[in-house]
């Protein structure tokens, strides 16, 4: 989702927690201790100008003392014909405090395939990347400075999940892809109705986009999340310069 969408980063003041615009610093900031995080999938249809390109389902699931993510992102009909896309994204994450500790990301990408690692080591404020072209067997690895905590381009759909949500207010937070740390600002616009195919819901839209990095000003993701204490995003849409991408749930598998 997030993947083809924008890197997020959670954050926001005490003030935002009680749903107060603030003009806040770049942070990440623990869920309540009595948070209860919706374990369940979520499938989603994804459409291209006005095309079915495709089916993204997200898992949210505990391992052990972890949350476990992972979404796959699968290509269908005529866009698969043109550029097929097959990828698989897992990230494990803190629930204690919202920081991503490792991703996992395979993806098959029109004659692309390739195998990216990222560990986030906050103890020295580092995170690691490494990526293998599977087609030629090349390897790389990078470095780049992270702060205290960061959160993912998945995981950040749920730290805004945990969030007031109320109107008029904002949550600014720092994410990583493995790159150099991006800081996305999220506006809670308006509660609105939406259709979907699971049905049609009462939502708060929230819009996001990076405040820092190669993508700001080229691209913005909205989510419209239920107006219930799950925030189940039941709808995204995720403008970049070569399109927009729509997501719109089919269905919720517990």
């Amino acid at each position: 989702m997030l993947a083809h969408g924008l890197q997020s980063k959670p954050g926001g003041s005490p003030a935002s927690r009680q749903g107060t615009p603030v003009a806040n610093a770049s942070r990440i900031i623990p869920p309540p201790s009595n948070y209860r995080f919706p374990n369940q999938t979520l499938v989603y249809s994804v459409e291209w100008h006005l095309l079915t390109a495709g089916t993204t389902k997200v898992k949210l699931e505990p391992v052990g003392t972890q949350q476990k993510l992972t979404a796959t992102a699968d290509s269908t009909g005529m866009v698969n014909m043109l550029y097929s896309i097959h990828d698989r994204f897992e990230a494990l994450f803190d629930p204690r405090t919202f920081c991503s500790q490792k991703v996992s990301k395979h993806t098959e990408e029109g004659s692309r395939r390739r195998d990216i690692v990222i560990q986030f080591d906050y103890q020295n404020r580092k995170s690691t990347m490494e990526e293998k072209n599977l087609k030629t067997g090349e390897t790389k690895e990078s470095q780049n400075d992270i702060p205290s905590c960061v959160t993912d381009v998945v995981t950040g759909f749920y730290y805004l999940a945990a969030q007031p949500l109320e109107p008029a207010s904002s949550y600014t937070f720092p994410m990583s892809d493995g790159g150099k740390t991006t800081d996305v600002i999220a506006r809670v616009e308006a509660r609105e109705q939406v259709k979907v195919p699971a049905g049609k819901y009462q939502t708060v839209r929230v819009a996001a986009e990076p405040e820092s990095g190669t993508l700001k000003g080229k691209a913005r993701v909205t989510v419209w999340f239920t107006d219930t204490p799950d925030r189940t995003p039941v709808q995204m849409r995720s403008k970049l310069g070569w399109g927009t991408l729509l997501f719109r749930l089919q269905r919720v598998e517990k």
